[in-house]
């Protein structure tokens, strides 16, 4: 027992960061590498860099065009070397302190992101209205003070195991990552998790056994619909879609399973009680989550998840069904692309019209600069019915340039500027907005 008050103790008070896995089990389809290659590590193969050498010349001519930095090799226009050397080192990490042995198969970890932003995020118009997670304007927020408890299930051919996850997370973003879609006050949906703008959410909490290709989750988990993910060290922008906060579900309870028997396939299937619940199953909420994600060749990664039956709430015990398509490829070793689509159509008479139909298409480019740098666009389209008015489909749109640098391994700062507008702007005033915003993010 003491060791266990020493042991969360140490947790707790740690200041410092290193890499924390946001997401379930189960790998959603977000994946983003800042790196195109390890400190230390040449690229080519011609030479043997070290971090601090001096000598920062070009490769021979058996690495064609590459150059080198004291670094290593870089690829591209050698516009990583142009910004000086990068030599991050190994991130710190809360196990460092709990476990400097690395003996305890529960890992213990998590982040802190705080970020300001100079407008709201549409479709949000009023401070905390909880129609976006950026909803907090012209002040500096604690989105996210997260920490994680995790044992992950490692089994072999012939063998099984056993694991779980704990999240729990404070700040702005935790009202709209709480269990919105429970139908009693129950999980993290009570009144009594909320404080003003700031609250608490446990977005995940489930147990898991692996044996073979099988893996099997069972609990409260994040859902693998969509690209960008609730977890900020898991999304390159601070700033969020709005296919993802608007037309797919953050959380679910119930039972998935994941196959990874076949060759470059990896298979999901699992039942859930609606959109985002938390141990609640509201108007009867009965859904299959499910899909597949494959290599199509090996720089273009294809996947596509379900959700289809009762959403619950979200459907007010109407059926549904809406998908998720996300093709990633690698265009080079610093250019990476990312196709995103969204469809969610369901019985909107049990709604009153509002939002039945939504269809939404993002696209991602990403150029990685060197290792604590890189700079990416992101182009937004999104349809839906019940913006302006509860029988009108209107289009929106947004674009955003943004860069992620990292001073530290466990450091990354995101400044971004978003554009959002909206062609018929005259029917839903102040619609038409630039935004910026910048966020820091302190892994442990």
């Amino acid at each position: 027992m003491n060791v266990v008050k020493w042991t969360m103790g140490c947790a707790l008070i740690a200041m410092s960061a290193g890499p924390a896995l946001g997401q379930s089990a189960v790998q959603t389809a977000f994946n983003y590498d800042l790196t195109g290659y390890e400190c230390g590590e040449p690229a080519c193969g011609c030479e043997e860099p070290s971090c601090g050498c001096e000598d920062a010349g070009c490769c021979d001519d058996a690495c064609g065009d590459m150059c080198c930095s004291s670094c290593g090799c870089g690829g591209g226009f050698c516009l990583g070397d142009c910004l000086g050397d990068c030599c991050l080192g190994d991130p710190w990490t809360l196990m460092d302190c709990i476990d400097p042995c690395g003996c305890c198969s529960v890992t213990i970890g998590g982040w802190t992101q705080m970020g300001y932003h100079s407008d709201n995020t549409r479709l949000s118009f009023a401070p905390n209205d909880l129609l976006a997670f950026n909803d907090q304007p012209d002040r500096l927020n604690l989105h996210q003070q997260w920490l994680y408890f995790e044992k992950v299930a490692e089994a072999g051919a012939c063998s099984a195991d056993w694991g779980f996850r704990f999240d729990i997370m404070y700040g702005t973003d935790a009202q709209k990552t709480q269990s919105f879609g429970n139908d009693s006050p129950v999980w993290d949906a009570s009144n009594g998790f909320d404080n003003g703008s700031y609250g608490w959410a446990m977005p995940q909490a489930y147990v898991q056994v692996a044996a073979g290709d099988w893996d099997i989750i069972a609990g409260h988990f994040f859902t693998l619909v969509g690209y960008e993910v609730v977890t900020a060290p898991d999304n390159f922008f601070y700033s969020h879609a709005y296919t993802m906060f608007n037309s797919e579900p953050f959380t679910h309870t119930g039972v998935l399973g994941t196959y990874n028997g076949f060759d470059d396939v990896e298979v999901y299937a699992g039942w859930t009680a609606g959109w985002d619940t938390g141990f609640d199953q509201a108007f009867g909420g009965s859904t299959f989550l499910g899909g597949f994600s494959t290599s199509l060749t090996d720089d273009v990664a294809l996947t596509y998840i379900l959700t289809a039956g009762n959403f619950g709430l979200r459907t007010a015990g109407a059926d549904g069904y809406s998908h998720s398509i996300v093709v990633d490829a690698t265009l080079s070793d610093k250019l990476n692309y990312v196709f995103q689509s969204d469809v969610v159509s369901y019985n909107d008479t049990a709604s009153g019209g509002a939002y039945g139909a939504q269809v939404g298409i993002n696209q991602y480019l990403f150029y990685t600069l060197n290792d604590c740098w890189a700079a990416g666009a992101r182009v937004e389209w999104w349809k839906s019915d019940g913006i302006v008015a509860a029988n009108d489909s209107t289009s929106v749109y947004g674009i955003t340039y943004g860069l992620n640098y990292k001073p530290h391994a466990n450091v990354v700062i995101r400044p971004e500027v978003r554009h959002n507008w909206l062609p018929a702007d005259a029917t839903l005033a102040d619609f038409d907005q630039t935004v910026f915003g910048v966020d820091a993010i302190l892994t442990y």
